[in-house]
């Protein structure tokens, strides 16, 4: 239940109310001084009526100028925590664990969202140090929030999908897939990734997803080909995948140690826990 606030102006209510049939679910100050007047709301109280609102939960600060409906009104929706992930960072696509939930590649719901940008300019990572104890994200609201940045040239494989009252942009199947091959610690884990490839089955865009892998770099190649392989998936689509050239055997589950036997073929050490050594 949304506490109210004895400091509250009927003119900061009017304003929320305002926002709302306006479809501004996230606004900047800017937006709120747009329609101040036609509340009653002077450009004096302006930010203190938005602090009032704040702390009293009919708004959130996400960051420095942007804010976020707390849905106060009955029957409105509050911003969607992906909504507010496209806000806080351009260019912005929900990733990684998240995308392996909406996707549905996975039944485990992360404790944060997940979010692709090529950005440098992301929010800090800690507002609030009991937010993340491993210091990777950012708090709005009630929801932490972790920047995965790349290089422009890696960002791609997007679509956009309706998630509440909005289109966001999500990483797809596929791209979701193999940044999991990429840095299964935004996954859960390796093993995790290993059931959501799984589970997509026959569904799995084997072109594309080897596509993607190649865009990105040797490694994710290698290990994209000895799980399709794995698979059952005709050794004609994997050829691009061995062709690949890389020195050394580089680590199957990449956040695991470097042990196990050495698979010749696709040159990664098969460090998974049923083949490592007592």
């Amino acid at each position: 239940m949304v506490k109210r606030n004895p400091v509250h102006t009927r003119a900061g209510v009017e304003l929320v109310r305002r926002l709302t049939t306006e479809g501004d679910r996230i606004f900047t100050i800017s937006r709120a001084r747009e329609l101040a007047p036609a509340v009653g709301l002077s450009e004096s109280y302006l930010r203190q009526a938005l602090h009032h609102l704040a702390a009293s939960g009919w708004l959130i600060r996400l960051r420095k100028g942007l804010y976020a409906l707390s849905s106060p009104v009955p029957g409105v929706p509050s911003a969607h925590e992906f909504e507010v992930a496209m806000a806080l960072v351009h260019p912005a696509a929900i990733s990684h664990w998240s995308a392996l939930h909406r996707h549905g590649l996975t039944d485990q719901a992360p404790r944060r969202v997940f979010v692709l940008t090529t950005t440098e300019s992301c929010p800090p990572r800690v507002r609030n140090h009991t937010a993340s104890p491993d210091g990777g994200g950012y708090l709005a609201g009630n929801t932490v929030y972790r920047f995965v940045q790349i290089k422009p040239e890696r960002y791609f494989g997007t679509e956009m999908l309706w998630t509440g009252e909005t289109r966001v942009t999500v990483t797809d199947p596929e791209r979701t897939l193999v940044d999991g091959l990429w840095m299964p610690q935004y996954c859960g884990d390796f093993a995790e990734v290993l059931h959501a490839l799984n589970r997509r089955g026959t569904a799995l865009d084997v072109a594309r997803i080897v596509d993607y892998a190649l865009k990105l770099d040797a490694a994710v190649a290698k290990r994209l080909g000895w799980v399709l392989e794995q698979q059952g998936v005709q050794p004609s689509k994997l050829r691009r995948l061995a062709a690949v050239p890389i020195r050394g055997y580089r680590k199957l589950d990449p956040t695991g140690p470097r042990r196990g036997p050495c698979n010749r073929r696709w040159r990664v050490q098969e460090n998974l826990p049923g083949k490592l050594a007592p």
